[in-house]
This record gives structure tokens, sequence and C-alpha cells, in this order.
């Protein structure tokens, strides 16, 4: 049995060991939409000089022609197909503008309006792309083979994508696990911070889980496959977060609804504008110029394309830094919450113990350093978490260990060894002794009531002293309260199963005042409800199956990626893959950021289109002022957005939650 007390060292440039995921970025020319947007760029640089120097038409004629092709093909394409759903597209009155243009001699103006509007899709697909790509990278922890048993007793190279549920695999040491599964025999330490952040390798053995992505550490492991490649850990979190290009926010549902309206209502002002004038003896040229340009400079694109921007750049931002936010709902939903929830197992806490009691017995002649030194020379061979955590104990105090012969471990009941010739049994007290004394009761119903796990250690048999065992707060816990007391204006609740005392400790190290302890996943439930019931949006943070029905039930669920639990996961709206708590009010502040600006936005759009075109009906509006007055301010829009994806907007976020 391999032993995890002396940890691997841990390469902090290697991906694969450091929880995050490689980077990987799409080039701007990968996307179709960015080498459309070039190539009509292109055409029209080429044409527009030859135009501008008095060279014959058929010399840039035909380079505008491509550009208004290479533009504007895609987007006349799409309106078509949404004219044929009887849906009028706002791409598709871009492309008639711009041939209307071209009719009436105005062809280079049309070919600027299809550069600039091929430029703006090609920003919205950028930024889109750039979400897929935090979220993608996951896939590269998973090994693309993986190594099968067969019946015989062979072996096969084979794609982890053909790998069924039942094979069995062998994973040698060093190699990464090619399947989520269960070990069926050999031991060792794995190392699984690319699924749960932890910073030390788990100790696994037969019948613990493993999953795809992690990596093996000195022993091999056969491993029976429990999900297809498709419906790993790391697959479902990927598919969770690629709905994210895909999901409209609240408020690009209700612009695209209005966008309808404005569309046809647009359509007929601008047959007004250029039927009205002609009436009254206006030039059939001018009236359709005027009308064209008012088309133009009446469309809503910049509107349309002021909300998903800011809040795509801000998944991207935010995937890059270990927060995986399922959708702009979720990121637009996050910047609104008023109040919050925390669960106290794994998310306020690490969820590795430390020994924080070593009660020697009376009459035992044991000091604390001596019980100690005992006990962790026996728990040395084991790889127990628990364990761990008193040989940690009596390294921190600098003990010398002595060594442990005839180790055993027994599953549940505790570990037996001898040590300086002593017989010596460490584990639970119901377990190794029959009937307690009332001494060592006493003690151990002290330590369980302040929230301890009791560790009973018998040398020859004769109850010599009890340990003291608990969760460890995380470090950044208390400043993690804090900001997000800041952020809402309301301290959090704990909402806990543990009992009330130990819950009340906690809080107190924690800086919480609202504390409801003793509460099963029911209660949990209905706590969240209730709140919700005053008018509060909460975001409830957990990461446990008994958090999943308060996650769903809250305004925002976020899971810490530490959690062994499959369904909160899926049921939280976001999930903190690097497991550091400081990312929740980070991601608050980075999504109240992304909503303003979208406020931003919208006030830009509404006051260029009100403003052109006003200059159209009341004066005399030049079409290419018209054409780079509205789409500047679309581009502008786009531009705006995409200011999320940048590093520095998560440490002004940051920033932000520190006060």
């Amino acid at each position: 049995m391999t032993s995890t007390l002396t940890p691997r060292p841990v390469d902090r440039a290697d991906p694969a060991r450091t929880g995050t995921a490689p980077r990987r970025r799409t080039r701007v020319l990968a996307l179709p939409e960015a080498r459309w947007a070039a190539a009509a760029t292109a055409l029209f640089l080429l044409a527009l000089p030859l135009q501008l120097t008095g060279a014959p038409a058929w010399t840039w004629g035909p380079l505008y022609a491509l550009s208004y092709v290479t533009g504007g093909w895609e987007p006349g394409w799409e309106g078509l197909k949404a004219l044929k759903e009887r849906t009028l597209d706002v791409d598709l009155l871009m492309v008639v503008a711009a041939l209307g243009a071209a009719a009436i001699g105005q062809v280079m103006d049309g070919a600027l309006l299809i550069v600039i509007f091929a430029t703006s899709g090609a920003l919205e697909a950028l930024a889109t792309a750039r979400t897929a790509d935090s979220v993608r990278g996951l896939l590269d922890l998973a090994p693309a083979t993986a190594t099968r048993l067969t019946p015989d007793g062979g072996e096969q190279t084979v794609p982890v994508e053909e790998l069924a549920v039942g094979d069995t695999v062998l994973v040698r040491p060093g190699e990464s696990v090619g399947a989520d599964g269960r070990v069926l025999d050999g031991a060792s330490d794995v190392d699984q911070a690319t699924i749960t952040g932890e910073p030390l390798p788990v100790a696994k053995e037969q019948g613990d889980e493993v999953f795809a992505g992690t990596l093996n550490g000195t022993g091999a492991l056969r491993i029976r496959v429990e999900r297809d490649a498709s419906d790993s850990v790391i697959a479902r979190i990927v598919r969770m977060v690629e709905e994210a290009s895909e999901t409209k926010a609240p408020t690009q549902l209700f612009i695209e609804k209005v966008e309808q309206r404005y569309s046809l209502g647009m359509v007929a002002a601008t047959l007004a504008v250029f039927l009205v004038p002609l009436a009254f003896g206006e030039q059939l040229t001018d009236a359709l110029l005027r009308a064209m340009t008012f088309m133009i400079v009446a469309s809503p694109c910049a509107v349309v394309l002021a909300t998903m921007p800011p809040l795509l750049s801000a998944i991207a931002n935010a995937g890059r830094h270990g927060v995986l936010v399922k959708s702009a709902v979720v990121m637009e939903r996050i910047g609104q919450i008023d109040a919050v929830a925390l669960d106290k197992t794994g998310t306020l806490t690490e969820g590795s113990p430390r020994v924080t009691d070593v009660r020697p017995l009376p009459g035992s002649g044991l000091d604390e350093g001596e019980l100690l030194t005992l006990a962790a020379a026996a728990e040395r061979p084991s790889e127990h978490p628990l364990a761990r955590a008193v040989v940690d104990a009596a390294r921190e105090r600098g003990l010398d260990l002595p060594d442990a012969r005839d180790f055993t471990s027994a599953p549940g009941v505790g570990v037996t060894a001898v040590v300086n010739g002593s017989a010596l049994a460490v584990g639970a007290p119901s377990r190794l002794l029959d009937g307690t004394g009332s001494t060592v009761a006493a003690v151990a119903g002290e330590l369980e009531e302040s929230g301890r796990t009791a560790v009973l250690v018998l040398v020859d048999g004769a109850p010599a002293g009890l340990l003291g065992i608990a969760d460890r707060l995380r470090p950044d816990a208390a400043a993690t309260v804090a900001a997000l007391t800041r952020l809402t204006g309301t301290a959090p609740a704990l909402l806990t199963g543990d009992n009330p005392r130990a819950a009340a400790r906690l809080a107190a190290e924690a800086g919480l005042d609202d504390v409801r302890a003793g509460l099963l996943p029911q209660d949990k439930l209905a706590a969240v409800q209730e709140m919700e019931r005053a008018g509060r949006k909460v975001l409830v943070v957990g990461d446990g199956v008994n958090d999943a029905p308060a996650l769903a039930a809250a305004h925002t669920g976020i899971a810490m990626g530490r959690a062994g639990s499959d369904l909160a996961l899926e049921t939280a709206d976001a999930v903190i893959v690097r497991d550091e708590l400081a990312a929740v009010p980070t991601t608050v502040a980075l999504s109240r950021r992304a909503r303003r600006l979208v406020v931003q936005n919208l006030v830009i759009a509404g006051v260029f289109i009100a403003g052109l075109v006003v200059w159209d009906l009341a004066g005399d509006l030049p079409l290419p002022l018209g054409v780079a007055g509205h789409e500047g301010s679309t581009v502008l829009v786009g531009l705006n957005g995409l200011r999320l994806l940048r590093e520095t907007a998560w440490r002004r976020a940051c920033a932000e939650t520190s006060g």
C-alpha cells in the first residue's frame, strides 16, 4: 500500500497539477465570420483608393462587388431563412440597405456598411469563441487513450471514447485516469486537482471513485468504468457551460421581442420617408437615398449587440479563473443577488481535517507530546485522512516518530501496530471498546459536542487518551464573508447539518451571525424559500447532495469544485473549479460590471440612433456619415463589451470586493 504522507512535488507550471485547464485560445482567423469580414475589408481597402484616384470603374467595381458578396452573403442568407419563418431579421435589413445604396450609385457607402456590419458580427463570434475556449480546455486534461484489459488478461490501447461501462482499465503510475470509475484493485495516490482543486493527492484503494483527467501517483490501479466518456464529470461540466453561447439573458430576450415590432415599424417608416417626399415632388434619387439612410441609422443592430458581448466576455474571464458559469442568464443573475446562504463543510471549511485537541487520560502516565507521538507512529503507514491529520500534527510539533511494526488497518474501526514494544490501537472509541468507561465517554462526548471527531488511543489494551480532530476553516473564509457582506449589505447566513455548537464555533471564526444548524436537506430548502418569499434574491454556495435542493431553489446557486456530488454540480448555476471561496464575491462583482456595461451600451446605442434619425429627418444626413455613425456605434458597443475579456477586469473585480 502506498503512502501519501510525503506529498509529491507539484510542478506549478504543469496545468494538470495545478487544477487549471490548459490555456487555448481560438485564433481570430479560425472563425468563418472573421475570415469573411477580413476578406470583405481587404477587398474594400483595395477598391477605395482606386476609386478615389479616378481609376476606371471596371478596376474597382468588381472589388466592391466581391466585398458585398464576402461580407453580406452569410447575414443575408440567415435573414432569408428568418424571413421564411415569418421573422424580420435586422441582418437582412442591413443587406437590403447596402444593396439599396448601391442601386442609387452609392456603391462605396453600401460596401462600407457591409464591411462594418460584418466586423460587428465577427466581434460577437470572437467573444462567444473565447468563452467556449475557457470551458473546452478542460477536455484536454483527459487522456486520448486508455489501456483496456481483455477477459483473457491481455491489454488493448483504445481511444477513451470507445470505453464502455463495465470495461476494466489499467492505469499505471504517472498516467492520467481515462474514465470515471471505481477502483477494483490496487492502491495509489491520485492528484485530483483538475476536478476538485485539492492541493494534495488523495489515497485511492478498492471501492474508491476516480475521475477522468486526474493524475495517478506511484501505484497501479485497475478501474471499472462506470460512466461513458461523454458522461464524465469533466464532460458534464463542459456541457453545462457550453450553453453560455446559446442562452440569452433576460434583457436580450426582451430586446429580441421588441426587435421584431421595431423592425416592422422601421420598414413602414422607411416607406413613409421614401413615399411622402416623393409625393411632394422630391427627386426619386434623393427620396430613395434619404429612405436608405433612414433604414440604416434607425436599425437596432447596436441595441441588439449591446447585451451579449459584456455577459459572454464576463463568462470567458471567469472561466479563465476557474469559475464556470453555465449561461449568460446566470452571469446576469449573479449580479442581482442581495443575500447569501453558505454551507459549512467543504464550503466554508477545506474538508481537510486537523488535530485540535490532545487529551491524555489521568493515570496513563503520558503527556500531550508522548500521546501524540505514539498515535502518529501507529497511524503513519495509514492513508486515511484522519491518520494523515494525526501525523501532520506530530510533524508540526517537531516530534520524532519511532518505527511501527505489525501494522494493520480495519476500515471503519482504526489501526493497530506495535510501537516501542507496546501494542497500540487508534480509532473510534465506540469500536475499540465494548463498553467505554465514564472518563473516556465524558471526554469523547465533550469533543463531539464541540464539533470534533474523537479518536481513542489504546496502549496495551488500556485507554491512554483521546485526540480531537476537526475540519479546517478556509484561509479566505472570513475575507469572503466580509466581501459578500459589503456587496449585498447583509451578512451571509450559515446553513449546516452540523450540531449547533460546532456551527456556532465556526461561524464565530468566519464572522457570521445568522447560524442555522442541524438542518436536513429539506430544512435548507425551506430556509432558502423563506428568504426568497421575503423578497430577497438569494445566492446559495454549497458542495454536497444535501445542498442540491437549496441550490435549485435559490435565485442563483454556486457549487464548490471540491464536492464529490455530481448532483450539486448539475443543479448549481456555476461551479468554482479551483475551489477558491474568494472567487465567489469576485464573480458577483464581475457580473455587476457586466450589467453596468450593458446599460452603458444601451445608452450609447440609443443616443446614436436618436441623434442620427433626427438628423436624417430634420436635416440632410449624408449616407456615408449615417453608415459610419450607426455601424460605428455597433462596433463601439461590441468593443465596449469585450473589455471584460481583459485580465484587468478580473483584478478590478477583486479590488472591488476587498473594499
